[in-house]
């Protein structure tokens, strides 16, 4: 069973400067990201969201129709509207790439926000082995799609 996306948004508060842990996943759960080129374009539209400073990037990892991000939301930002911008641009990219207009989202996504008791360290090393677990590759060193500042 589905949540709708509206169903996404219940409960969720946004604060600047917490730390938020987002899943968001293609459309239809479509390899988007299977592609190297596109999935570069998504690592521009963090890295362009962090130059913004509407988030501070601690890492990420992208699969082929999903990714996971984790980030300190910036100052004066809204949680919802800084990951509606970092999807737009990097859907925008896609496109581009592919020459042609298609949906890459699906609507809403998945994010938890993160307490001052959890260690951004362990819920990192969670993120970065998705690969490993998906059974991609057998050391997240032969996985090209991850960063993170720890490392």
């Amino acid at each position: 069973m589905y949540a709708h996306a509206k169903d996404l948004r219940k409960g969720r508060l946004s604060s600047s400067g917490n730390i938020y842990s987002v899943t968001v996943s293609t459309y239809r759960k479509s390899p988007v990201f299977a592609d190297f080129y596109l999935a570069r374009k998504l690592v521009q539209s963090f890295k362009t969201s962090d130059i913004e400073r509407t988030t501070k990037t601690i890492g990420f990892v992208i699969m082929p129709d999903h990714f996971h991000w984790l980030f300190q939301l910036g100052e004066k930002y809204d949680l919802s509207k800084a990951v509606a911008r970092a999807k737009g641009r990097a859907a925008l990219a896609v496109n581009q790439q592919r020459n042609c207009i298609q949906k890459v989202w699906q609507s809403g996504f998945h994010d938890r926000c993160l307490r001052k008791d959890d260690d951004t360290v362990i819920v990192m090393r969670y993120i970065i082995a998705t690969p490993l677990r998906a059974g991609l590759v057998r050391s997240v060193r032969d996985y090209s799609h991850w960063d993170c500042v720890y490392i």
